[in-house]
């Protein structure tokens, strides 16, 4: 009994995981996951780091069941991966936003397009249209729901692209470095929406990124190098760190760049400072003392 509570506060747990890309006549075998385990809770805000090829997509993709583990277990919302019964549940739970929102485009019209996940696991039409006015009400995109997805710019592609994710109600949203394309104001639109599904309604949110900023905003951080998780913490444990983040290729975020390199000048700075609004805070609190 106690087993099955600690069980149903997973929403995913990798156990010894190794996966490898087959190879063919021209190409070898590459491995990508060895040994990987991790665990993450229902609700939890949690930023995949690693370099390029680290694996952190196939990671996404095997949650998803889209990718099959080579060895060791998957377990999503309690359910097994490797059942094949479980995958139209697993899959219609994982809500997945990828790098390019046209690759995700079904129908021309945004409201057609949200509407495509629902119709496709046979819901009612009614109970359609009601998932649609939620997605996009989360989305802030109901003023386009007639619109042309093509007009539409990177950043309000992306949101339709979540409402058509959100459509299916999840309880786990992806975020496979679905940032990466867009410039700063669709990067903020987009990070917007990822902590109002976290914090507001719950769902556990997974980014996976590139930009040290954007992890600053998660529970935790994973990161992913050799094949594993190597290190997992929040984000003040992970980016005091810069040892070991220089050892798998990482940065430090850029207000904690700027706050070093203030303190190297002899600004008396305290602390790990790691976003742009603890920076702010910090030198406004230093100007009032002059």
């Amino acid at each position: 009994m106690i087993c099955d509570i600690i069980l149903s506060m997973q929403a995913i747990k990798f156990e010894n995981v190794a996966f490898q890309y087959n190879g063919n006549e021209e190409t070898e075998a590459v491995s990508v996951l060895n040994d990987f385990s991790i665990e993450i809770e229902e609700g939890e805000f949690v930023a995949v780091l690693g370099a390029n090829g680290s694996g952190k997509s196939t990671f996404a993709k095997l949650v998803n069941g889209l990718l099959e583990p080579k060895a060791g277990k998957i377990s999503v919302l309690g359910m097994d991966i490797s059942d094949k019964k479980n995958l139209f549940e697993i899959r219609k739970n994982v809500g997945m936003v990828f790098q390019n929102p046209d690759n995700q485009q079904i129908a021309s019209i945004v409201e057609d397009d949200v509407a495509f996940g629902p119709e496709n696991i046979g819901c009612e039409r009614e109970e359609i249209g009601r998932r649609i006015d939620y997605a996009l009400h989360v989305t802030d995109t109901e003023q386009f729901r007639h619109s042309q997805v093509s007009r539409l710019s990177g950043g309000q592609k992306q949101r339709v692209a979540i409402a058509g994710a959100l459509a299916l109600k999840p309880k786990i949203m992806i975020f496979d470095e679905s940032t990466s394309m867009l410039d700063p104001k669709g990067r903020r639109e987009i990070m917007a929406v990822a902590k109002s599904l976290n914090k507001e309604n719950g769902m556990t949110v997974i980014n996976i990124t590139h930009y040290m900023d954007e992890a600053v905003e998660a529970d935790k951080i994973v990161i992913i190098s050799g094949g594993k998780a190597l290190k997992v913490g929040t984000p003040e444990e992970i980016f005091s760190d810069r040892e070991f983040l220089q050892k798998v290729g990482l940065e430090l975020p850029r207000p904690t760049i700027i706050a070093e390199r203030l303190k190297s000048l002899g600004l008396p700075l305290n602390g790990l400072i790691l976003t742009k609004e603890a920076l702010d805070d910090s030198l406004c609190k230093l100007l009032q003392k002059t």
